[in-house]
């Protein structure tokens, strides 16, 4: 007897079916210089003259074991924005703005539908930045992933004058220190966090100090940054971290010259209960806290002193919940908590 592709457990069909699906989707992304459809061998995008010395920067990274939440409450129509968030902020981080963004979908086996809701949650996050998705890849393994399960990752490239590069070079001694909140846990510490909350409590469990469920709590996506930090910035900031795995204590000291160290007060801002949760449960040390998770602080920027109450003004103004936690001394180059 013939055994054909689909016997072995890759549909063909249903692959077009779901790039049928998700076209209007991806066409609610496209900016100015997007050429062509989805479908091509590469994506095109064509950069404007309006800039005299550009440089072109690139961020990639996943969603991690976040996923493993979504795939137990079957809901996957938000993961695809902390997939995108995770990728632009990384490029904000120098100053850039985003202009598109590639996925990488890998399925055990491929459900039109499913494709469907995760590709929309990258198209929200890719509005959400102001990038367009111009292509990516979804494959399907059925002898690498269960049927239930897939992988998700990407990657934006941003684009920056030179001049106005930020590469941490600028940081200087009496700079203050910045803090933008979080959304919550983001994309990173999931491991930990499901191994300590998922001991005891059921994603269904209603928490009070969230007032939601665990898992409506868990799922929060990666707050974007790009659009209110592009609308402010200026020669007075001096570098910017977005706030990943390790935390802040590993994060902040990547934008540090050599030298200078960033003394935070941790009082300074309010930490989301889910973190005094996890800590609580996990009996977990605070200083492995601040070593694995955000805390609260998902983005840091690091600004001239005599300007630091008008940065505070406008980013207040577009809806940022923003304060100062913290300040740059001689010392050896890290974070001090």
């Amino acid at each position: 007897m013939a055994i054909s592709y689909k016997d072995s457990g890759v549909d063909i069909d249903a692959a077009d079916l779901s790039v049928q699906m998700i076209k209007r989707y991806v066409h609610s992304t496209y900016t100015k210089g997007v050429i062509g459809d989805i479908g091509n061998f590469g994506g095109f995008f064509q950069i404007d003259d309006s800039h005299k010395n550009p440089v072109l920067v690139a961020g990639a990274d996943g969603v991690g074991t976040k996923l493993k939440i979504a795939f137990m409450m079957d809901k996957h129509d938000t993961v695809g924005i902390d997939c995108v968030a995770m990728c632009v902020n990384d490029v904000l981080v120098h100053g850039a703005k985003p202009l598109f963004f590639l996925d990488y979908i890998a399925v055990g086996k491929l459900l039109p539908q499913k494709i469907s809701q995760i590709v929309k949650g990258l198209c929200d996050g890719c509005i959400q930045a102001g990038c367009a998705l111009i292509g990516g890849e979804t494959a399907q393994m059925p002898d690498m992933y269960k049927e239930d399960e897939y992988d998700l990752a990407g990657f934006a490239v941003g684009i920056v004058e030179k001049e106005q590069l930020l590469d941490g070079s600028k940081v200087r001694e009496g700079d203050l220190v910045i803090g933008l909140a979080s959304s919550g846990i983001h994309s990173n510490g999931f491991s930990l966090a499901r191994k300590v909350l998922l001991k005891d409590l059921k994603l269904d469990t209603y928490i009070d100090d969230f007032e939601k469920t665990l898992g409506e709590e868990l799922l929060i996506p990666t707050k974007i940054y790009v659009k209110p930090i592009l609308e402010i910035l200026d020669e007075n900031i001096h570098a910017m971290a977005h706030i990943t795995g390790g935390g802040i204590v590993e994060n902040l000291p990547r934008v540090l010259p050599d030298g200078l160290e960033a003394r935070l007060d941790k009082k300074s801002w309010n930490t989301p209960a889910v973190f005094h949760l996890i800590q609580k449960m996990g009996q977990i040390d605070e200083k492995e806290m601040f070593r694995t998770f955000n805390m609260g602080i998902g983005f840091i920027l690091i600004v001239e002193k005599n300007s630091v109450d008008e940065v505070i003004r406008k980013l207040q103004i577009r809806g940022e919940k923003v304060s100062v936690i913290g300040q740059i001394f001689k010392g050896q180059r890290g974070v001090v908590i």
